[in-house]
């Protein structure tokens, strides 16, 4: 980064605008008409829909630093799953990158989780996958047991698990090789307050052991409570990204006059916030390209 950053934090995450889009079948007539009139004859024939372009990103740039816990609010189909797709190195960009520091884990894909095998058997199995030697394994165990706090269910295979146990036991298998970054996409809106208290714990022991900490999640309340920071994403591009009560609270109203109808008030909250925000700039120097290659960046 610029000479300001030599004292902060370590940067664990940069993404550098970065753009992704998808083509996708459309029953949209205004676009079936605006085809030539081949074009409509042949997909008549061959029975195909008229593609749309759906960009679920425009030039997404941030940093997250050690330490940070940095939520991402925003509708359905805003950008903030394929942005952590991205961070983890999941997805290509069509155009930018992202640079992290160390491998990214992004719950419930690194641990893998098979439904014939116990839960037991899928934290080891999961711990083992991220690269854990099988004597780390067994020292992880009882703390990814006491995070899930599934109990005694912990010995029956997968497949009897409840999406809720699931995803409880996905996060207790993430956390439990400490990484440094951590991509959580609304795991936390599953369990009861006890369950939500001890991923708290293990997020802030995250952070204070120097890593960061992505959350994705829906209820605003939530990124209130957890992160230090939050960016809101609306249709594919940053709103504002500051601290996590202020962002929160002015993502909750505008949703909440979206919800209810007053279009002319929410299309106001919004160009408030995106007045508010600031465009953030990521520089790479030479010593960042050599130490953080790009994930699934193209040229």
């Amino acid at each position: 980064m610029g000479p300001s950053d030599l004292f902060a934090p370590a940067v664990h995450v940069a993404v550098d605008d970065v753009h992704v889009h998808y083509r996708t079948p459309s029953t949209d007539a205004a676009l079936r008409r605006g085809m030539p009139r081949w074009q409509r004859g042949l997909n008549r024939v061959v029975g195909r829909e008229p593609t749309a372009v759906v960009r679920a990103l425009a030039g997404v740039s941030l940093v997250a630093r050690a330490g940070d816990a940095v939520g991402i609010v925003g509708l359905n189909g805003s950008g903030k799953s394929t942005l952590l797709r991205v961070i983890a190195g999941l997805e290509t960009p069509h155009r930018g990158q992202v640079r992290a520091r160390s491998m990214p884990i992004l719950l419930g894909v690194n641990a893998a989780m098979l439904p014939e095998l116990s839960g037991e058997q899928n934290v080891r199995l999961g711990c083992l996958a991220m690269g854990m030697t099988p004597a780390e394994a067994d020292a992880a165990y009882p703390v990814a047991l006491e995070v899930a706090g599934i109990g005694s269910s912990i010995h029956r295979p997968m497949k009897t698990y409840s999406s809720g146990m699931g995803a409880r036991l996905k996060f207790a298998i993430a956390t439990a090789a400490d990484p440094q970054i951590l991509l959580i996409d609304e795991a936390l809106a599953t369990g009861d307050a006890a369950f939500r208290e001890r991923s708290e714990e293990r997020m802030d022991l995250l952070r204070k052991s120097a890593g960061c900490v992505f959350l994705v999640s829906h209820a605003a309340k939530t990124i209130e409570e957890t992160c230090t920071r939050a960016i809101w994403l609306h249709r594919g591009h940053v709103v504002i990204d500051g601290p996590a009560f202020d962002v929160a609270q002015m993502y909750r109203w505008w949703a909440w006059n979206l919800a209810k109808g007053e279009t002319a008030t929410a299309a106001s909250l919004l160009k408030d916030a995106c007045e508010q925000g600031a465009d953030t700039r990521v520089v790479f120097s030479p010593a960042d390209e050599f130490s953080a290659p790009p994930r699934h960046a193209r040229a």
